[in-house]
């Protein structure tokens, strides 16, 4: 074997290989907790995910395929956790009754690749506000969490799934047991009164 060849090997070698399990809570722990908190807002909760993690990540450590890095890697395991997480919970709460739909449902394209998305005439003003920043910010995320749990329980962990770790409409029917028409009239009611909530508590104090 040439030389340029053994030295390839090895450098896709390295790429393929995984760190020490030993390592791994100094490297990733503190970022996991983080995220999970910004996610579930439970410490306890936050906790369990993220070992929950580290478990899971030491079982599937020899199928690294250092396709992308260990940092996303443990990030793709947690979020499958959180998912796990909020369905379990999900499913042991209460649905309130929302068999009707509501005409306001119009407010929201209803089928094709921007359905759930709000409807051009529909759509409220612009916040002025660059969203990249948002994921920074400290303030917003209290105030985020302090909108959700002003929702029902159920409305808050449906609009979880769906809009922060964008779990499919399909998955989400058939894993909570709800139609397709529910979840459109869950997700407009959230998306309403979490612009709502928002835009009184923390766009208010902002501007």
């Amino acid at each position: 074997m040439r030389k340029s060849e053994s030295v390839t090997g090895d450098i896709l070698k390295s790429q393929n290989s995984i760190s020490e399990p030993s390592t791994w809570i100094d490297k990733y722990g503190d970022f996991l907790y983080s995220y999970a908190m910004s996610r579930l807002n439970d410490r306890s909760v936050s906790e369990d995910v993220v070992q929950e993690t580290f478990l899971a990540a030491l079982k599937a450590k020899d199928n690294f395929a250092g396709a992308s890095s260990e940092k996303t890697w443990f990030i793709g395991i947690l979020k499958n956790k959180i998912i796990d997480y909020i369905r379990r919970a999900s499913k042991e709460t209460d649905l309130e009754n929302l068999d009707s739909v509501s005409g306001e449902e119009s407010d929201f394209i209803r089928s094709g690749p921007m359905a759930g998305s709000w409807a051009p005439q529909r759509r409220p003003a612009d916040w002025k506000i660059d969203s990249d920043d948002l994921v920074e910010k400290k303030e917003f995320w209290k105030f985020l969490h302090y909108c959700l749990s002003v929702l029902p329980e159920k409305m808050a962990m449906i609009f979880k799934l769906r809009e922060m770790e964008e779990e499919k409409p399909e998955k989400i029917c058939n894993d909570l047991k709800i139609s397709s028409t529910n979840l459109r009239v869950i997700m407009y009611r959230a998306r309403l009164q979490m612009r709502t909530c928002l835009e009184k508590n923390w766009i208010g104090i902002t501007k």
